[in-house]
């Protein structure tokens, strides 16, 4: 909660709520929801939905689970922007085309971002395709499974191929250190990045470390042959 609130003071577009990060994120409880909606005044605020840790392979009642979490993450009251962040595959890794279709309908116009779920698809280039006529409006994405610099082409060729249709949002140990090569590198509009400092033992977000992030992206990169 604290950490939405510090990623907004610090000029963030969007946040990712969720619990267990140790096991990658799960969904976080309906009240942690409640009362980072009730405490953000201008961030848009996206709920990661996801039953459980491990693999991306989800049953019937798994599915049921999550469209019962989108509708009681958007039947809470909010002043902000609310999204959902969702990931389903099949068991030869293609992108649950029947599960996806279904949480996206449950969304209701709400923004969907597909998770890095993708990047344990086979393919990325027909995973991007199916999410674009799924009427997915994000993916995450590091290019492929490791961290951004890892997938840098990768992350270009997908841009490219995206061609507006649907946002290639960059992931994976984005850093302020990183950040302004990985974006000139890839033309990505947009990353996703954590701001962790250690506090009491715990790690936290760091409004300092997201401030920095934030400004790292948002300075205009100057062109070598204007002079300027």
């Amino acid at each position: 909660m604290a950490g939405a609130v510090a990623a907004e003071r610090a000029g963030a577009d969007r946040v990712e709520v969720c619990a267990d990060l140790d096991v990658g994120g799960v969904t976080p409880s309906i009240g942690t929801v409640a009362s980072v909606l009730a405490r953000t005044s201008r961030v848009g605020v996206q709920v990661l939905v996801r039953p459980r840790g491990g693999d991306f392979v989800h049953d019937e009642a798994e599915v049921a689970v999550m469209l019962a979490d989108v509708a009681a993450v958007l039947a809470l009251p909010a002043g902000v922007p609310v999204g959902l962040v969702i990931g389903s595959l099949t068991t030869d890794g293609r992108v649950d085309e029947e599960a996806t279709a279904r949480l996206v309908a449950a969304a209701g116009g709400a923004p969907v971002t597909f998770h890095r779920a993708f990047d344990d698809t086979a393919d990325l280039s027909h995973s991007l395709e199916t999410l674009v006529r799924l009427g997915v409006d994000r993916v995450l994405t590091g290019g492929g499974p490791g961290s951004a610099a890892e997938g840098t082409s990768r992350l270009a060729s997908l841009h490219e191929q995206a061609a507006g249709r649907i946002v290639v949002l960059a992931a994976g140990g984005v850093r302020p250190g990183n950040v302004r090569t990985l974006v000139r590198d890839t033309g990505v509009g947009e990353v996703h990045g954590r701001a962790p400092a250690t506090v009491a033992g715990r790690v936290v977000t760091s409004e300092d470390v997201a401030r920095t992030l934030v400004e790292a992206c948002r300075e205009p990169f100057t062109d070598p042959l204007d002079g300027h």
